[in-house]
């Protein structure tokens, strides 16, 4: 294979891990979930947009493993792997594996954990030339066209002698437009079919419309890694004409899911959007925070709107508070009932062990969540990501009782403990709050509904259910 004409044969690898280990969930949950799941590797295809001739390989939901992606050693120049802290110690392994089938390759790590721990990221491994910090679609596009490290912001890296250097920080993207569209290389590189999320319906894509998001929850990775705390967005147009390709590239696809950290963050361009989607004809979906006006929302719905993905996360004002979430539980009732009044599905997530949680605020969550009765929800483990403001508060008050924020297998653990509230029994309020949630008659008659109306629901369902029976039947025998 010969040298690209615009610059170094490039691999962007989503590197193999832990089977079913879903790291395209870059921001909150980066582990094997309950059900098999696989989000789409945006964070990657946007680089690889910007580098002529290059490849995209998610090796999680392709089912590739280490022998696999080794092979594509000797036919590149250079490799940029993301990376995530549960993930890194098993990255920093394939880049060595990769490293050593062909020893004059280039490797670089993009991520929100080494755009926090550079150093020590660099410190790991000899065959890690090269990190970047903040956003990496640029800085990795200037590494593509052969420019010296040193000479491209963004970057911390290995010099000739070995020694750690870093460059001077890359400001964030303001004109959201010049970053090309990623469906391009979706469909170049990816099967479509692959990526499966339980709540959305399948074949589903998911892109970003803007970056950033205005809240400034402690515990959420992205925005205070890389995204920033601003929301930059992509202009209207800009959106609906990767939209109007995407259902040309695939004809397939039954919903689009923006992932934007939070899309009604502006409720004007979400509104507007939503009617250029409705002149469309199409579905979809995006991440809401529960204090959308009704106004808005029915907008939302006359516009093909089917589902909002809703951090409720507690249901103890102080935590919530704690966390700096900036929703009352009021507004959040109201926005649901408002919500299930105008027919659109919602898939609440749960965040059990946050600062301030006790024995009495895991049951009022419980509560709360079977009062306001989301269609299907996620309760995830507090997870104090490196670079999180609830990380620093976990270390100085010595809330940090383990380590590794996921076990040998890839599961979320439990590694916040408090002393009047132990790591263990919190990881066991899962369990129990899954099962007070899904196996009421209620919920078990809505769904046994659901499946009797559409088979394919009936056949994600009870793949669902398998999965979710083998999840719990592994909390059981790890909490024993």
């Amino acid at each position: 294979m010969g040298r690209m004409p615009d610059g170094m044969r490039t691999l962007f690898l989503h590197p193999p891990s832990f089977d079913g280990y879903d790291g395209g969930a870059g921001s909150r949950y980066q582990a094997r979930r309950e059900v098999r799941s696989f989000w789409y590797p945006t964070w990657l295809a946007q680089p690889a947009a910007l580098v002529p001739g290059s490849r995209l390989v998610d090796a999680p939901p392709d089912g590739l493993t280490l022998d696999d992606v080794r092979r594509l050693a000797r036919q590149y120049e250079l490799a940029v792997l993301h990376t995530s802290t549960p993930s890194f110690v098993q990255d920093v392994r394939v880049a060595e594996a990769l490293r050593a089938e062909n020893p004059a390759l280039r490797i670089g790590f993009v991520g929100a954990h080494v755009a926090v721990q550079r150093e020590r990221a660099l410190a790991a491994s000899e065959a890690i030339d090269f990190v970047c910090h903040g956003e990496f679609d640029f800085t990795i596009q200037e590494v593509a066209e052969g420019r010296p490290l040193g000479e491209v912001r963004g970057l911390g890296y290995r010099d000739g002698a070995g020694l750690l250097r870093a460059t001077r920080p890359r400001p964030p993207i303001e004109n959201m437009d010049t970053l090309p569209f990623v469906v391009d290389v979706y469909a170049r590189d990816l099967t479509v079919e692959n990526y499966y999320i339980g709540y959305l319906l399948h074949p589903y894509v998911s892109l970003y419309t803007g970056r950033g998001c205005r809240s400034k929850c402690t515990f959420c990775l992205w925005p205070q890694t890389v995204g920033g705390q601003r929301y930059r967005t992509r202009s209207v147009d800009h959106v609906i004409e990767e939209i109007a390709l995407a259902r040309r590239r695939f004809p397939q696809v039954k919903e689009y899911f923006f992932d934007d950290d939070t899309f009604t963050d502006d409720l004007p361009r979400a509104e507007e959007i939503a009617r250029r989607l409705g002149r469309l004809g199409v579905t979809w979906s995006c991440n809401a925070k529960a204090d959308v006006p009704y106004a808005t929302l029915r907008v939302l719905k006359d516009n093909g709107l089917r589902l909002l993905l809703v951090g409720y996360e507690s249901g103890s004002q102080a935590i919530l508070n704690n966390v700096r979430k900036g929703i009352r539980l009021d507004r959040a009732r109201e926005f649901t009932r408002h919500a299930r009044a105008l027919g659109i599905t919602i898939h609440g997530t749960f965040i059990m062990g946050l600062p301030g949680e006790t024995r009495e605020t895991i049951e009022a969550t419980i509560k709360f969540a079977l009062e306001i009765d989301p269609h299907t929800i996620q309760v995830s483990l507090a997870a104090p990501y490196p670079g999180t403001a609830l990380y620093r508060e976990a270390q100085e008050r010595g809330w940090l009782e383990a380590e590794s924020l996921v076990d040998a297998g890839g599961v979320q653990t439990s590694v916040l403990g408090y002393p009047h509230l132990g790591r263990t029994e919190i990881f066991a309020s899962l369990e129990q709050f899954y099962r007070r949630f899904y196996f009421r008659p209620r919920k078990i008659f809505a769904i046994g509904a659901e499946m009797i109306r559409d088979r394919a629901v009936l056949r994600r369902r009870l793949g669902e259910g398998a999965d979710f029976l083998r999840f719990l039947a592994r909390r059981r025998r790890e909490r024993h």
